[in-house]
């Protein structure tokens, strides 16, 4: 395989002060917050590594010092649950790191959106095809499918960025960023060349009800229209206006996932990841 098209790193934001959630988050980022029993960081780094992601930037701040502390090893308490003879919990304390990836984490400094921290990556990721994982979106896989990993297949056989989408419900469709693939009739595991993304149009006026979901695979032609990109929405630099610009250079997929996802940034979606993770936990 072209070396070139390898996607072995991904960057994962996670400065924001979960406002959404608050005022759970208030002390707590809102990435430590539990899904059954672990983290919502932590599902997130098992889905790169489950994709073949070797290394994983997480764009931080100084308030989120519990996210690095919960993949490092905690040594009083592996101590105790050794002496204490719990082998399992032993165990689940200290691969929280799974086998192969390393993390690095890089300061924001101040917040200047999206864009900006994604851009923060780039002496880590270099000149070389990388993903982007919101870690508020959990997705709940059918079966063994692991999408970001399928979307990986994709970038390889198209040699383009993809975007990751999901259907939605028409009268849902305003809440979303909505892709524009004119016209075409996807299926899940899908990847069709889009024409632009809408957000949050009218039911009536959405190209497609297909939403972004929150994970991408971009080319390294990304960082220079980053570095280019000025303040937009709220005075900050937007992943979408790089992504817009990026559309006029070369060719970008959305592609279809076969799960669904929750948003967990937000409450209800918080309570539906955490029914559906129990359930998928129960019955394995």
């Amino acid at each position: 395989m072209d070396n070139s098209k390898q996607v072995k790193k991904a960057i994962v934001p996670v400065a924001g002060f979960g406002t959404r959630m608050l005022p759970a988050t208030k002390a707590i980022p809102k990435e430590m917050m539990p899904v059954v029993d672990k983290p919502i960081i932590q599902y997130i780094v098992e889905e790169c590594a489950s994709a073949g992601i070797e290394e994983i930037v997480m764009i931080t701040h100084s308030s989120k010092v519990a996210i690095e502390q919960h993949f490092s090893p905690a040594v009083e308490l592996e101590a105790s649950l050794e002496a204490k003879g719990k082998d399992r919990l032993l165990r689940l304390v200290q691969n929280t790191v799974p086998d192969g990836v390393k993390i690095h984490y890089v300061q924001q400094g101040s917040a200047k959106g999206l864009g900006h921290a994604v851009l923060c990556g780039k002496p880590i990721v270099g000149d070389e095809p990388f993903a982007v994982i919101l870690p508020d979106v959990l997705l709940d896989p059918p079966g063994h499918i692991n999408d970001l990993n399928e979307m990986i297949k994709a970038y390889q056989r198209t040699d383009s960025s993809q975007i990751m989408v999901e259907a939605v419900a028409r009268e849902d469709i305003s809440k979303f960023g909505i892709v524009d693939v004119g016209g075409i009739q996807m299926h899940p595991g899908e990847a069709a060349v889009m024409k632009g993304t809408v957000e949050k149009p009218a039911p009536h006026e959405a190209p497609s009800n297909l939403s972004v979901v929150g994970r991408y695979i971009f080319s390294p032609t990304i960082w220079n229209l980053l570095e280019n990109t000025g303040a937009g929405v709220g005075g900050e630099i937007q992943l979408t206006d790089a992504m817009d610009e990026l559309l006029h250079h070369e060719k970008m997929f959305a592609y279809y996932m076969h799960g669904i996802s929750h948003d967990c940034g937000n409450k209800l979606g918080y309570m539906a990841a955490i029914n559906a993770f129990a359930r998928m936990r129960m019955n394995s």
